[in-house]
Formats: structure tokens, sequence, C-alpha cells
């Protein structure tokens, strides 16, 4: 009796120090702290009937953290291409990770829906101090239905006795149960497939988040370069106002010109202060913003954008852009993946009209001391879900509608990607034009100027004609760095309506 008793209350040891271990496993340290098991993002699995993410080997990786150091990303001082900030904003920015762990998340969802494929061992045990009053000849199942309870008895007493006792006795149990489903009609299969497309349909929200992220970093850095270009255009125009200044001061103290003409030119020096001062301030803005863009917030160090605002023939058509966003759009195929899995989880809600089976099987060892009474058990169970007041049937109705409801929505979108597309191209084409006679315009104003500075210092006109003449010049300078932005920021709208720039960085 006492090695019994050993035995069980060790069984009892073991299984409580099983459940520990697995208390203390990497959800508990998410718990404890969130930001230590933050996952880095890593591929994401193509979108397809059968998953293929590839879950993160030896459990969650650690968040990519920029530090506030010096070493980092990008090094203080240096040029930062757009290349490189896409690259360091799909590393760092916490918004692409969260889409990481979801994906993640959805994956091991998957398997979990498999476990209930193969087979499932159960082992239990039990030490009561009870009273021994016997129940009669009684069969029944516990419960959970894992161990069936042998026949009363009214142990030393007589059989047609049925006083009561108080008095109490060691009752042990233990003992294992197996489990293996056989056939339901696609219910659990159905599961998996569900499970796959919803993971899938979390993948392809990465990759739409992956989109917007570079579309916004793109944005940022062009901001940041359209706002360098006119802090270049507001310092030549205060250079050239400071010099009709002082042209104007001689003049004035020659007695050449009026005194007017000093205080023209003193107010034009200082409104061009104050466009510098704006458009400094707009550097500075675009650089925060271009900053959170990337995922740095305030370990971002100084850095200067390598590139410079430019401009190209575009040769894209409608129907091929089209074609590319199709195929290429991750909201897209997000929602075809959540299409399929309502038609997966139709298969479960089907199954329901046909048995289950399941083969079972166990083991249990009971008694009041040693030897204890071994009993083994093995067979098939079939459940059949025979009538239940149409359940089944308006849950494939309902899931049926939501099918129906997410095609809808594929076919809105659809709409919506038609206008992003051809809206964002018919923009793009029209920045070229734009280009064009901003360069035109901005010949013609310097040409407008050289001539006016030249007729103001022969005396053949007044100081006015000069500065309108300045004023036009610096506003087609700056109105021609607008347009520049303009075509590069059509085209990455461009790129982001077709998702190619999910390819192309």
């Amino acid at each position: 009796m006492e090695s019994a008793r050993i035995l069980v209350l060790l069984t009892c040891v073991l299984l409580a120090a099983h459940r520990v271990a697995n208390a203390a496993g990497p959800a508990a340290v998410l718990l404890g702290n969130p930001q230590v098991a933050a996952s880095a993002p890593g591929t994401a699995m193509a979108p397809a009937v059968t998953s293929t993410i590839t879950p993160p080997a030896g459990g969650l990786p650690a968040l990519s953290q920029p530090s506030n150091s010096s070493v980092g990303p990008i090094p203080p001082g240096s040029q930062l291409t757009l290349k490189e900030a896409v690259a360091i904003a799909l590393k760092y920015h916490p918004r692409l990770q969260e889409a990481v762990d979801n994906t993640n998340a959805a994956q091991q969802q998957i398997g979990q829906a498999r476990s209930y494929l193969g087979p499932q061992l159960f082992g239990g045990a039990q030490y009561l101090r009870s009273t021994d009053n016997g129940i009669g000849n009684t069969n029944y199942y516990n419960l959970d239905g894992s161990f069936p309870r042998v026949t009363g008895r009214n142990h030393n007493l007589a059989s047609n006795d049925t006083s009561q006792s108080w008095d109490t006795s060691n009752n042990y149990m233990g003992g294992v149960t197996l489990s293996q489903f056989l056939v339901d009609f696609g219910r659990r299969h159905g599961l998996v497939s569900e499970r796959q497309f919803e993971a899938a349909a979390a993948a392809a929200n990465q990759k739409l988040t992956e989109l917007d992220l570079i579309f916004e970093v793109s944005q940022r850095y062009f901001d940041l370069l359209q706002a360098k270009r006119l802090i270049a255009v507001y310092e030549k125009a205060l250079e050239q106002r400071q010099y009709h200044l002082h042209e104007a001061q001689v003049k004035a103290n020659a007695g050449l010109r009026p005194q007017l003409d000093t205080y023209v030119t003193d107010a034009e020096v200082e409104r061009a202060q104050l466009h510098l001062v704006d458009a400094r301030n707009s550097d500075a803005d675009a650089k925060v913003a271009l900053d959170n863009a990337l995922g740095l917030g305030d370990s971002a160090p100084a850095y200067e954008p390598a590139d410079v605002l430019t401009y190209y023939p575009v040769n894209d058509t409608l129907n091929t852009l089209l074609d590319t966003a199709f195929r290429n759009r991750p909201d897209l195929m997000a929602l075809q993946d959540q299409a399929k899995a309502m038609g997966a989880r139709i298969v479960q809600y089907q199954s329901d009209y046909y048995p289950t089976v399941n083969a079972v099987g166990g083991y249990s060892a009971m008694g009041t001391g040693t030897p204890a009474a071994n009993n083994f058990n093995a067979g098939i169970l079939i459940s059949w879900p025979i009538f239940n007041s149409f359940l089944t049937t308006d849950q494939i109705s309902e899931t049926r509608f939501r099918q129906h409801a997410i095609l809808r929505a594929i076919e809105d979108l659809r709409q919506e990607v038609i206008l992003q597309v051809h809206t964002a191209l018919l923009n793009w084409q029209a920045s070229l034009d734009r280009i064009s006679y901003a360069d035109k315009t901005l010949i013609a104003s310097r040409a407008e100027l050289e001539l006016a500075e030249k007729r103001y210092q022969a005396g053949l006109t007044s100081i006015i004609e000069l500065e309108d003449a300045q004023r036009s010049y610096t506003y087609d300078d700056a109105a021609y760095a607008d347009a520049l932005y303009g075509f590069s920021l059509g085209k990455a709208a461009v790129d982001r309506a077709t998702g190619r720039s999910l390819t192309e960085f």
C-alpha cells in the first residue's frame, strides 16, 4: 500500500511539473515583457491553397530595436539613398514587426488544427480519502468519459445491508486513454484548410503593410528632397535681394535713385528671410517625419539624402499597370484567401450531416490498496448529430452569406484598384507636362530678371519692375522644384497602386 501511495504521489508531481514547465514557455515571457519576444520581420508565405509560411525556429526571435548609441543603421553624417531608407524601415518599423507577428501567430494556428488529426493520449491519477459506502450494481462513465467505473459493492457488509458509515479509507486511481479520429467527413481537414487560408490572408496583410510603409518612406524621402531644394531656392533669392539692396543704397547715397528704392529692397530682403525660415522649418519637419517612417524615432542621427529629384519619360500603359495591380495587390489576395477560408468552414459545417468515428482505448488501475484492479478498454465511438433544430443548416447559410459578402468586397476593391491606378497614372503623366512648362517658365523668368537688372543699373526702370522680376523668378524656381517633386511622388503612387514596389525594393 505504501509503494502504491508513493507511485501515485510521484505521478501527480510529474504532471504538476509538466504544467509548470508549459507555463514558463515563450508565452509567459511575452506577458512579462512584450518587447523581449517581439519578432523581427521575415519572408512571408505566398498566398496559396496550402500555407508555406516558415515559423521562426528556436522560439520567438528578438526584436530589432534601434539603439541610441552611435552605432546604428545610419552612420552619423552619412548620405542615405531611398533604397537604404526603405530597407531600414522594413527592418526596424514596429508596424511591420506587428504584422509579422500576426502572420506567425496565424501560422501556429495551422499546427493547432493539424493536432486534431493525430492521436490524443491522456493520462491521469487520483488519490482520494473517502467513505466506502457502496453504490449498488451501477456502471457509468465519469464526466470526461475517460475511465469507466466498475460495479459498486457493499464491501465487507452483507448484500442486503444498506447502512451508511462515515469511516474513510484510501482510494487510488491511475490510467491512460488513447483516441484517434478515423472519419469525420471533412470537419478536421476543413479546419486545417481554413487555418491555412487565414494564414495566407495574414501574410497578404503583412505584404500590404510593407507596401504602405514603402510608400510612406518614399513620400517622406521626397518631402525632404523638396524641402532642401526649396532652401536652395530661397537662399539664392536672399542673396540676389541683398545684392539689390546694396545697389539701391549706393545709388540712393549718390543721389541717383530715390530713398524709396532702399526701403523697397530692404522689405524684399526681410520677406526672403521669412521664406527661408519657413523652408528650413519644413526641412526639419520633413527630417522628423522621415525618421518616424524609418522606425528610428529619436534615435536617428543627422544624415543627408543622397538622391535628387529628377524625371524621365513615362512608358507604362494603363492596361499593363492594371494587370500588374490585379496580380500583385496584397489586399486583393487577402480577401480571396478569406473567401476560401469561408469555403473551408462550409465544409466543416456540412460534415455535421454525417457521423464522426473515433477509435478509443485505455487502461486504468483502481483500488483502495495494492494490488489495484486493472482494466482495459478498446473500441469504436460513433457520434451523429441526427437532429439539432436546423443548427447546421443555419450555420452553412450564414457562412455562405459571409463568403458572398467577401466576394462583393473583392469586386468593390477591384473597382477601387482601377480608380487608384488610373488616377495615379494620369497624375504621373501630368507631372511631366508640369515639369516641361515649369522649366520653360523658369528660363523666361531668368531672362526677365537679367534684363530688369541691366535696365535698373542703366537707370531705365524703377525698383518695382526689378523686384517684380525677382519675385517672379523665385516663384517659378520654387514651382519647378514642386513639379519635380510631383513627378517623384506620382511615380511612388503608381508603384503603390500597382503593388510593384514590393518587387522593386
